[in-house]
């Protein structure tokens, strides 16, 4: 099997490498905000680069032309994926949140006033939507969410509580789910809406997380008036499609590529440290933890490429985003927790200090990659979808 590129794809490849050189801002890198670190400076830059992306069709890159994509082949946008992630480009996470998971939801159940409405503005780069999924007590059991949306006339009025929403105090939208028939089975009466922020009765609290960063919220919603035609498929029908949104979201494209720009780093760093006279990347411990992680990083590329693959042959992929996510996500934590043993106790610095190494970047991977593995679902949860959906097992 040929894994290599066409020529029209390597030469879209250096096209890309080539613009983000020019187009990535000094002040970005110096920031260098990780996963679960952005700031409003950061942000703001964010928001200006994306915006960018989005003038050269680039944000949206495979989306239908007459929703501002370029309808360039799946191929060509994971290469832009992966180059934008090895290259650390200003993209938060909700830029992927948005662009990935909930403009394709919308293709696929929305009218057509909400494709032209939203999916045409997200692919200008002009807004940004957060998830309201989780609750207190709704997790990776999510289908026991019990935010309200009940229909009133023309309107649904909405209450409840959400919790882990990322960036929602930064966020234009809220792609929501609501209770809308409480007497039905927990995995029916579930309702998609699209939620303006700025609607009278949000309130929104600040969670703060391991890295003293605010990205997290709790979200109140206390009589929250939203027109009708917000409504996102059919009333009731909500769950089909937020599995749909989340196996958007588990793919997980793009990540191996950034995992891959740490790893090279840290075989530089081993490269160039001695002890005792010797290169550490003489030491044969070492030198087999790197050749490991680059073994299993290349595996979680593949995982991705063939979820790109799916895609373009018009295929939905399932467990196989499952699949990814979790390979994915034991990778990172492995390539934090191996170079958290590679730099040593240089690797528990913050960047303040005039000892850090790699910017701090590792000791940040060391306490982010706690929650990889359990945003989007749990891994627990993942191996089940893949032992029901791909291997046929009972689900009792």
């Amino acid at each position: 099997m040929d894994f290599k590129f066409t020529e029209d794809e390597e030469v879209f490849k250096r096209e890309v490498r080539q613009w983000l050189e020019q187009e990535i801002p000094q002040r970005w890198i110096e920031l260098d905000p990780g996963i679960w670190e952005e700031t409003e400076e950061s942000w703001a830059l964010a928001r200006e680069f994306q915006r960018k992306l989005g003038e050269k069709g680039w944000l949206a890159p495979a989306y239908p032309k007459e929703y501002g994509g370029l309808e360039l082949s799946h191929m060509k946008r994971l290469i832009l994926a992966e180059v934008l992630a090895y290259s650390r480009a200003p993209l938060s996470i909700e830029v992927e949140v948005t662009v990935n998971w909930v403009a394709p939801s919308i293709m696929l159940f929305g009218t057509e006033k909400q494709k032209r409405d939203y999916v045409t503005s997200i692919a200008k780069g002009d807004i940004i939507f957060c998830l309201g999924y989780s609750e207190p007590n709704a997790g990776s059991d999510l289908a026991s969410l019990q935010t309200r949306a009940v229909e009133v006339g023309d309107e649904y009025v909405i209450n409840g509580q959400k919790t882990w929403c990322s960036y929602g105090h930064l966020a234009d939208y809220c792609w929501l789910a609501a209770r809308t028939d409480p007497d039905a089975s927990k995995h029916e009466g579930i309702s998609i809406f699209i939620v303006d922020m700025k609607t009278p009765g949000i309130t929104i609290r600040p969670l703060i997380n391991i890295l003293n960063r605010h990205s997290f919220n709790e979200v109140f919603f206390d009589d929250v008036h939203i027109p009708k035609e917000n409504l996102v498929g059919q009333k009731n029908k909500g769950w089909y499609q937020l599995m749909i949104a989340l196996d958007f979201e588990r793919s997980s494209i793009g990540y191996a590529a950034a995992n891959q720009r740490i790893i090279e780093e840290l075989i530089k760093y081993a490269k160039e440290t001695t002890r005792n006279g010797e290169p550490l990347a003489n030491d044969p411990l070492i030198r087999n933890e790197l050749a490991q992680l680059a073994v299993e990083n290349e595996v979680a590329r593949m995982m991705a490429y063939r979820i790109a693959w799916m895609f373009s042959k018009g295929l939905h992929p399932s467990y196989e985003s499952s699949m990814s996510m979790i390979f994915i996500s034991e990778v990172m934590r492995h390539t934090a927790n191996a170079g958290g043993r590679i730099l040593g106790h240089y690797g528990e610095l913050d960047r303040d200090s005039k000892w850090t190494v790699l910017n701090a970047r590792i000791m940040r991977m060391c306490l982010s990659s706690l929650s990889i593995g359990v945003g989007g679902g749990s891994n627990e949860i993942q191996r089940n979808i893949i032992a029901i959906r791909g291997l046929g097992l009972p689900r009792k």
